[in-house]
């Protein structure tokens, strides 16, 4: 074999060792198939995952387990919000950029109607109560937020453990939440509320009549406008209606420590599903259903977990130190958004009658 023979046969050899896919982890899978699909994100090499934000819900770990899992697919990010994620998908509807994106569940709604997300059921999905998903797969929640009494010990003599509680003359001047007629979170604290004391989904307005007798008792401080999170670290905030992973960030990680309880009240609670879609006709569709999966794998549930937000996976085992930081709440309800939507107009007339009216 002539020289330039055999430096054609050595260039064909190395083109054809380079066109192998990439090869998969080691160790068993995940879930069937994964190895395979692995495979074919390799030859994608990238995912665009929109609105995950690395400091919110511990994304930054998911990132980080992804990335050494399949380190030839490369994840990439932005932080642009709910609502505004769902209106660069229909700004890009006809060149997508996004692979997956993750929002509040209403705004999951919204980019269903606008139709710009793809059905796709991942690992897992059958395992996500009904309220938190779209019957096909366009969106599935992937964790949730309960609404807590989020307290400062060294402002507040008892800690309340309920709605009854907060009515008590003791917490006058106390209560602290955010509106329900610009905010998510004020909106599921009403209904938090509103399953505390006799309602449900659909009777919201058992809600909003709570939060006029917690106004009228003279125990509520302020209602705010934003999330307050840093007024509560500086003590300025006795008790705030919050979420339970801004209270369990304030008491692990943001130096409160035991100066805070973070108490889901007894009679009932709400929580906020928060879910994730596969863009219609994403440029990297293997790549996004293979981040998907992961996200709704039992690995991935339980980084979650770590950042202090509620698994939408049932059944997912939590090591036991994530488990004594959130012990099991079965007095939680998830919040149909569907329905929210359809009676948020009702609950802000009512509120602003029960609450603001002298």
């Amino acid at each position: 074999m002539s020289l330039l023979n055999r430096r054609h046969l050595l260039a064909a050899s190395l083109a054809a060792l380079f066109a192998l896919p990439a090869q998969a982890f080691t160790g068993p899978e995940l879930y069937s198939g994964e190895k395979a699909l692995y495979q074919a994100a390799s030859k994608e090499g990238i995912v665009v995952s929109f609105d995950t934000g690395p400091e919110w819900a511990n994304w930054k770990s998911l990132f980080k387990e992804f990335k050494q899992r399949y380190p030839e697919v490369e994840l990439t990010y932005n932080d642009l919000g709910s609502a505004a994620t769902v209106v660069a998908l229909d700004k890009t509807r006809r060149r997508p950029q996004a692979d997956t994106a993750y929002y509040f569940a209403q705004s999951a709604v919204d980019a269903v109607a606008k139709d710009v997300v793809a059905p796709f059921k991942p690992v897992n999905f059958d395992k996500v109560s009904p309220v938190m998903r779209e019957a096909s797969g366009k969106w599935f929640g992937v964790h949730s937020l309960n609404v807590a009494f989020l307290v400062n010990k060294k402002l507040v003599k008892n800690v309340p453990q309920g709605w009854a509680d907060l009515l008590k003359p003791e917490y006058k001047n106390s209560v602290v939440y955010l509106d329900p007629r610009s905010t998510g979170q004020g909106q599921v604290a009403v209904l938090a509320a509103a399953f505390g004391n006799g309602g449900s989904m659909d009777k919201p307005l058992a809600g909003t009549d709570y939060m006029g007798r917690l106004h009228k008792a003279g125990n509520v401080l302020r209602v705010e406008g934003t999330t307050p999170y840093a007024k509560f670290l500086k003590g300025e905030i006795p008790i705030w209606i919050g979420y339970e992973n801004d209270g369990l960030k304030a008491k692990y990680m943001d130096g409160m420590k035991d100066s805070i309880a973070v108490v889901i009240p007894k009679e009932g609670s709400a929580a906020a599903p928060y879910g994730m879609s596969l863009v219609k006709n994403a440029p990297n569709p293997n790549a996004g259903k293979l981040w998907l999966n992961f996200v709704m794998s039992s690995k991935g549930q339980a980084l979650f977990a770590e950042g202090f937000v509620r698994p939408a996976v049932a059944g997912v085992a939590l090591p036991a130190a994530v488990q004594a930081k959130m012990p099991a709440a079965p007095q939680v309800q998830p919040v149909d958004v569907i329905r929210a939507q359809k009676h948020k107009a009702a609950i802000d007339a009512a509120w602003t009658r029960a609450a603001l009216s002298k």
